[in-house]
């Protein structure tokens, strides 16, 4: 029986399989990991990162920059709609205003041509009072009258009125036992309003009730016993 060749004896490989080295102390790697400096296999995961995470795994940074813009876009969209809300309110509370102070422009100058006019009335009804109110200047009292009526001029102020210091002017007192309270009882010019403003108060004569006269002793019922 022949010895074997060199080239035939089996290779004997001894693998120190300790964790703790014995010469530094230190820990040394798995007997099963790669080396230090060995690079790891095509398409194995590094041993410090867990299975199921990787580039593959992370948000796309063009999906997150589309979610930025979207939510800026809203915001503009919000800011930009509360801006034209606002300016609608302005507008529409202008726009009353202006309505408003026209109305009233116009109320004055309406009330300040008809008391330029009140006058003229005055003469009128003097005139239909002692009856000279006739033929064609009646006719044109008659017209002006109405017209006025017609732009919203009201006249108050008769006889038997109750006295009202707020709408009558009263210009004389007298005690009378016909009435029961303050009570007008002659109008020397008539009052004018135009609407609930009042333009002038009527010019009145009152007549306050009269006090009760007292009783005489011989009319007394002590005296008939």
């Amino acid at each position: 029986m022949t010895a074997p060749t060199p080239e035939e004896e089996p290779k004997v490989v001894v693998r120190d399989r300790r964790r703790i080295d014995p010469e530094t102390g230190e820990v040394r790697q798995s007997a099963d990991a790669p080396a230090v400096g060995d690079t790891p296999a095509a398409g194995a995961a590094p041993a410090d990162e867990p299975a199921g995470t990787g580039p593959a795994d992370e948000p796309s940074p063009s999906v997150d920059g589309a979610s930025a813009d979207h939510v800026k876009l809203q915001l503009e969209l919000t800011e930009r709609t509360a801006d034209l809300q606002r300016i609608t309110a302005e507008y529409a509370n202008y726009r009353r205003r202006v309505e408003r102070d026209r109305a009233v422009a116009a109320d004055q100058a309406t009330a300040a041509v008809l008391t330029a006019l009140l006058p003229v009335l005055d003469d009128i009804d003097r005139a239909r009072a002692h009856g000279d109110l006739t033929g064609a200047f009646a006719a044109v009292g008659e017209q002006l009258t109405a017209s006025l009526h017609r732009v919203g001029l009201v006249s108050f102020g008769a006889a038997g009125d109750v006295f009202d210091p707020v709408w009558h002017e009263a210009v004389l007192h007298t005690e009378s036992p016909d009435v029961t309270q303050p009570t007008c009882v002659d109008v020397m010019r008539r009052g004018y309003a135009l609407g609930e403003r009042m333009l002038r108060p009527a010019m009145v004569a009152v007549a306050d009730p009269a006090d009760p006269a007292p009783e005489t002793a011989a009319g007394s019922p002590s005296d008939t016993e």
